[in-house]
């Protein structure tokens, strides 16, 4: 239940703690609220709408955003694009990605990731598109109606009869699950987790600051020549990596529809290095200090075109406001959710951009607390919190993995031992090896036990999801019990006529 009232009558609203005596137990679906409408937040609302759960979803920014590089949409996001009905708007303006081509500085080829199989695999292409519009094609199917902005949380309470949260604005609102999805600096983390801290129970790893070890310059261009930028005029995406040299920084852009490339640029810190940087440490991927940085690497080649093309010949094509630097922190936390909270996408694991599975990994994360919430029993806490249970049970050991390839990944472009021995991995590993990985990320391919299922050619089966197997036998469960007890009212009707 959402309220408009104001900070100075919060006597209104009684939030009552923990007590077993008193509880929320009114009818109906419980009331989400999703504080974040990024990617994770919007998939997650547009799920909650479908399954015909109330939501209200509250984003602190009052536009939408339109920074960031790109986004590789692998065979494991497609059936659930379908589901929602998205996937024929995703295809029609990304670009199929099948490899990634790294370079050095002279712009001659030193080897390729080639991940082509997965087509086959997983039954659909991986797909590259600009951040901002996936983005805006997830924003459009979010009824008007139930999204707020901009609206920065300050506080929230929580216990037994539900959850209230307040904005700077002065309004507040009530539900029975609050959701964080605001990404890394997580204003829903940040106050459930003092709260915890204050009651000595929040892990000592979950008190620390979150770690960084690059700065990221990214952007998204503007309609560029084709001529120019003859990659452009293939229907297939180009993902160039190039690893500088004798510096410590690589660089990468891919091209997408409508002639536009996304492209980026990892600084790579030492610790000295980091101290410095953390003064420019921001709070998400917003406009930030990105001149001095331009500046600095703007001479760097890039291959392609006639081959004398350099980041300039981006930076250049670049609005100002489609460029963001920003630190890339890297932590998945252990405390994922506490009595009617719970945290997805960035607010709980940063995963490093280089394993392209951090947004990946936000869809993934809405779908099994989709299915979870969609079956809640009651509203009750103990009910919450069993559901919570359940989703981290599902989504932790993936956010693991995804952290940990994420690393491996940045050490392909990293200047380090471990960066030479990691590209030496990359260029000589077994096709045999390869195929296996290749074969484990196709099986991943999750979907709503809520909507109906959608059948692919993939030739890897799908892998078991605990989230569709558990919360469609209790649909189905449901489903039967409410048809005996409608069996049951007439055959007593009947004998009574």
């Amino acid at each position: 239940m959402a309220s408009t009232t104001t900070a100075e009558s919060t006597d209104d609203f009684v939030i009552y703690g923990p007590d077993c005596t008193v509880y929320n137990d009114s009818p109906g679906k419980a009331h989400v609220l999703i504080v974040g409408a990024g990617i994770a937040g919007l998939t997650l609302a547009l799920l909650l709408d479908k399954a015909g759960v109330p939501f209200d979803i509250f984003e602190k920014s009052a536009d939408s955003r339109t920074v960031g590089s790109a986004l590789y949409l692998g065979p494991d996001l497609f059936s659930i694009f379908h589901q929602l009905g998205i996937a024929d708007e995703i295809i029609e303006q990304s670009k199929p990605c099948h490899s990634i081509d790294v370079y050095g500085e002279d712009r001659q080829r030193q080897f390729k990731i080639d991940f082509n199989l997965l087509r086959e695999m997983g039954g659909y292409e991986g797909r590259l598109i600009p951040r901002t519009v996936i983005y805006n094609i997830l924003l459009s199917k979010v009824p008007p109606q139930n999204l707020h902005k901009p609206m920065r949380m300050l506080s929230m309470t929580q216990g037994e009869n539900g959850v209230h949260i307040r904005f700077a604005n002065g309004s507040d609102f009530e539900g029975d699950i609050l959701v964080g999805a605001d990404g890394a600096y997580s204003a829903v983390r940040q106050n459930l987790y003092e709260k915890l801290k204050k009651e000595k129970t929040l892990p000592a790893s979950d008190a620390k600051d979150l770690p960084f070890s690059c700065v990221c310059l990214a952007g998204h261009s503007g309609a560029l020549d084709p001529e120019k930028f003859t990659e452009l005029k293939d229907p297939q995406c180009h993902f160039y990596n190039t690893i500088g040299t004798d510096k410590p920084y690589s660089w990468a852009y891919f091209t997408t529809q409508n002639n536009v490339v996304c492209w980026n640029v990892f600084l790579y810190l030492d610790k000295e290095s980091s101290k410095l940087h953390n003064n420019f440490r921001t709070t998400d991927w917003g406009e930030g200090a990105v001149g001095s940085m331009c500046d600095e690497v703007r001479d760097y080649p890039i291959p392609g075109g006639d081959g004398t093309l350099t980041l300039a010949d981006l930076i250049d094509g670049t609005p100002k406001s489609q460029m963001t630097k920003v630190m890339l922190e890297e932590k998945v936390f252990d405390t994922w959710y506490h009595c009617r909270t719970v945290l997805i996408g960035d607010a709980v694991h940063k995963i490093h951009p280089a394993g392209g599975q951090g947004a990946l990994l936000g869809f993934h994360d809405a779908i099994a607390l989709a299915n979870w919430i969609n079956v809640l029993p009651s509203k009750r806490v103990k009910h919450t919190e069993y559901i919570f249970k359940q989703y981290k049970k599902e989504r932790y050991p993936f956010a693991k993995a995804a952290y940990n390839h994420g690393r491996n990944m940045s050490n392909v472009s990293d200047k380090d031992l471990k960066a030479t021995i990691t590209r030496y991995i990359s260029k000589n590993m077994p096709h045999w090896l390869w195929v296996l990985f290749l074969k484990k990320i196709s099986a991943q391919r999750p979907q709503a036990s809520f909507l109906p299922y959608v059948e692919d050619s993939g030739t890897v089966k799908a892998a078991y999801q605990h989230s569709y197997v558990k919360t469609l036998k209790m649909i189905k469960d449901q489903a039967a019990a409410r048809e005996a007890a409608g069996a049951a009212a007439q055959d007593a009707l009947d004998a009574s006529a």
